[in-house]
């Protein structure tokens, strides 16, 4: 399906843009599962300022959608009304500072924030390798693996509002919590402060090692897949509650329930994203009434059917 046009128009309301519009982008390459519908338009701002520009004169009848390496997500068939927000390579710089101290842009994948903190001889950011994401998902989610979470390593977060305002948000305001942050939904993270503690550069790339190993020996890495499909429920593992209930390798279509980790749905080749939702809405269904636990969806979903 396509959508209306508005580029012009939004174009015309934001003089001195620098950024690039597309109209009708296809989302589907941009997402691990490699399906789903087109963005009506996509936005790439050309640095902090012009994201600003942005967001401070988007009219406040079009649906903003923000989207990072699209790990972690699932654009359903029907695309995404409005405008889908995507930071570049201006929002994925990374720097060292002292205090054993990273600086990194929204844009940055986790894994190369944990590569920076290594060699800088930074521990306690290595379970960042563990996330296939960026750092804005991270805020967005408080993401964590192998040990450790965002809300245990960050100083401060700076964002925009919807209105092009800037805010600096401290490791409290940010409300962490499972998987989520109790900020408001319109905010736009460009970047963070993460703070470690001094380590050897060697024993740190070597526990980098370790999770990457572990990754790849328990979870369909190499397949299109959105990641964790479900959040943990207090006191139980979400991959158990799935494998008890019998859904193990459970297909509808092209969309499986991963063999190796069936906390993963996986895209077999020619899945729909309706398939895959459909599949994930089943898990649930079943393992509710297997076990009388209802589970929340980790993934994204974004998008009309």
């Amino acid at each position: 399906m396509s959508f209306p046009d508005i580029t012009a128009e939004l174009a015309a309301a934001m003089p001195g843009l620098r950024g690039a519009f597309v109209a009708n982008a296809p989302l589907a390459p941009l997402s691990w599962f490699r399906t789903g519908g087109p963005a009506q338009v996509l936005f790439t701002p050309a640095d902090e300022d012009d994201l600003a520009l942005f967001l401070a004169n988007l009219p406040e009848g079009v649906p903003l959608t923000v989207i990072g390496l699209g790990s972690n997500l699932l654009v359903r068939d029907g695309g995404v009304p409005g405008v889908v927000l995507r930071l570049g390579k201006a929002f994925a710089e990374v720097s060292v500072e002292e205090g054993s101290r990273v600086r990194a842009g929204a844009g940055a994948p986790d894994v190369k924030v944990a590569r920076a903190a290594a060699e800088a001889g930074i521990d306690g950011l290595a379970f960042l390798r563990g996330i296939p994401g960026a750092v804005g998902g991270a805020l967005r989610m408080n993401g964590g693996a192998y040990g450790g979470e965002v809300k245990d390593v960050l100083v401060a977060a700076r964002a925009l509002d919807r209105r092009g305002r800037r805010h600096v948000l401290s490791c409290a305001d940010m409300q962490f919590s499972y998987r989520h942050a109790g900020v408001p939904e319109d905010l736009v993270f460009v970047e963070a402060l993460f703070e470690g503690r001094p380590g050897d550069p060697a024993a740190i790339l070597a526990r980098m090692n370790e999770i990457t190993e572990a990754r790849a020996a328990t979870q369909p890495v190499n397949t299109r897949t959105g990641g964790s499909t479900f959040k943990n429920p207090d006191g139980a593992k979400a991959w158990q509650l799935v494998d008890a209930a019998g859904c193990r390798g459970l297909r509808i279509g092209q969309a499986q329930v991963s063999e190796m980790h069936c906390n993963f749905l996986v895209n077999l080749g020619g899945a729909t994203a309706t398939e895959i939702e459909n599949l994930g809405e089943e898990v649930r269904r079943r393992v509710q009434a297997h076990s009388g636990v209802m589970l929340a969806w980790e993934i994204k979903r974004v998008g009309v059917a």
